[in-house]
């Protein structure tokens, strides 16, 4: 019987699973069933981190506006000006109020004093 030759899919689908794993360590980058293995785990955990990645970043931006709301005594806290800019309509993300609070903060306060005058907060009352 004579001998066949099989054809090159199957190793060009191993090739390209190497390519993924070649910065693994030791066996993780050699080994294909290990490799297969590897990429499952590491495809996994990209997909966790994504989430991650936006709740921490979502984290980071309300600490910064809470700081420097704090530190000028805009509001008294960073959740009472988010509910101002609600009531007046802005609608300003957290990542866009954080870069502002960082590089403009003349901005952020006149943004803050508009807004509590348009929803009609006043100093007598003590809430700003």
């Amino acid at each position: 019987m004579t001998r066949i030759r099989r054809g090159y899919i199957a190793r060009r689908r191993r090739t390209k699973m190497r390519l993924f794993a070649s910065n693994f360590r030791g066996a993780l980058s050699r080994l294909t069933r290990t490799i297969i293995q590897q990429k499952i785990r590491a495809l996994f955990s990209a997909h966790q981190d994504r989430g991650s990645q936006k709740r921490n970043f979502r984290r980071l931006w309300i600490t910064r506006i809470n700081a420097v709301i704090r530190e000028w005594g805009l509001s008294h806290s960073y959740s009472r000006l988010i509910h101002d800019l609600y009531k007046g309509r802005l609608l300003l993300n957290r990542k866009i109020l954080a870069q502002i609070a960082i590089l403009n903060r003349d901005c952020l306060y006149t943004i803050s004093n508009e807004i509590i005058k348009e929803v009609g907060y006043k100093k007598s009352v003590g809430i700003i």
